[in-house]
């Protein structure tokens, strides 16, 4: 008879104390919902049977008929950017179940990335695919599909990882945004973003001097802050510090658009009518900033589902050749872009 499953064997699968392990099952305060829904899926693939409460909702001898596990992982920081993660996780949750398997999620911080420690479930393969969320690093990434565990990445691709990714098709979307501008009036237009964070914000740089070059506009090198901080005072420094400023901006995500716009406003420009600012993401930020900022949006509902569908056939067929899918955008107007002035 195989012996019961205590909640210490299950702290030690997870590396947690048995403190947080019994707050989690008894649907108690105390941890977050990402760590109770990791001690949950854990318990459950480990065999462990627990009585109904009100934030597990697990029942007693109760066993969901599933295929097997598959796990959702991304660093704390892709964890963090609610706004535009979260609505991607519940869809791969929502897709998972229907198709028959229950998802474990873990976060990465930045302890796990420098001492290269991979979670127990990757190590033991106790789940059936990864789906993993944006950015950790191309090292630790690798380390995860070395695996031999099917995988499919959102939002991140690197010619040194071999795997199926989903991606914004981010070069058409900046070229978008740009047309935008152009066909506004503007021929001074200036670049905002961290090129080195991600080849998805290159990615959209290559788009804006593709715009640029196809409707002969000039690109001043002196308006191309390819190493951005996402600050306040950053922004603040880097515009404050220039000559002279382009009529419009485009910025890789919606939180450099929010603290541009703010440090437009200081140095006494109104947006749009002295300056046009587009971002990119159409997250919380590009919603309350004054005015809304004019954004690119990403359909993170067809991300998830498409993520769930293709490890679905990268699971079922493990041999077949790595694909990159590239979804469509949508350009977002609002309040921030306008006509320049005479």
């Amino acid at each position: 008879m195989k012996d019961k499953v205590t909640m210490q064997q299950i702290a030690d699968e997870l590396k947690l104390s048995k403190n947080s392990v019994s707050q989690a099952l008894s649907g108690k305060d105390g941890v977050s919902e990402a760590t109770r829904k990791l001690i949950m899926d854990t318990a459950h693939r480990m065999g462990y049977s627990y009585t109904k409460t009100k934030k597990s909702g697990a029942i007693l001898g109760e066993q969901p008929k599933l295929k097997g596990s598959i796990a959702l992982i991304a660093s704390d920081f892709a964890f963090s950017m609610q706004s535009f993660f979260g609505e991607i996780y519940l869809i791969i949750e929502k897709e998972a179940k229907q198709q028959g398997y229950e998802l474990v999620i873990q976060s990465i911080d930045r302890v796990a990335i420098d001492e290269k420690r991979l979670p127990p479930f990757l190590l033991n393969r106790s789940v059936d695919g990864i789906i993993i969320l944006s950015h950790i690093t191309t090292a630790y990434t690798k380390m995860m599909l070395d695996t031999g565990i099917p995988a499919v990445m959102i939002d991140h691709h690197h010619p040194n990882l071999q795997v199926d990714s989903i991606l914004t098709n981010n070069r058409f979307a900046a070229y978008e945004a740009v047309r935008h501008l152009a066909h506004h009036g503007h021929r001074e237009i200036g670049f905002v973003g961290d090129t080195s964070f991600s080849p998805s914000y290159q990615e959209r740089l290559d788009g804006f001097r593709m715009a640029m070059r196809e409707f002969e506009l000039s690109v001043k090198e002196e308006w191309i802050c390819s190493q951005a901080i996402e600050d306040h005072a950053f922004i603040s420094n880097y515009t404050r510090g220039l000559e002279r400023q382009p009529t419009a901006w485009f910025c890789v995500n919606d939180g450099l658009g929010y603290f541009l716009t703010s440090a437009m406003q200081q140095l006494g420009m109104k947006v749009p009518d002295d300056m046009s600012i587009i971002s990119f993401d159409n997250g919380y930020l590009s919603q309350i900033s004054t005015p809304p900022t004019t954004t690119v949006d990403i359909d993170l509902k067809l991300y998830a589902a498409k993520a769930v569908e293709r490890l679905m056939e990268r699971m079922s067929e493990p041999d077949q050749p790595f694909t990159e899918l590239l979804l469509p955008t949508k350009l977002i107007v609002r309040e921030s872009t306008g006509r320049p002035r005479a």
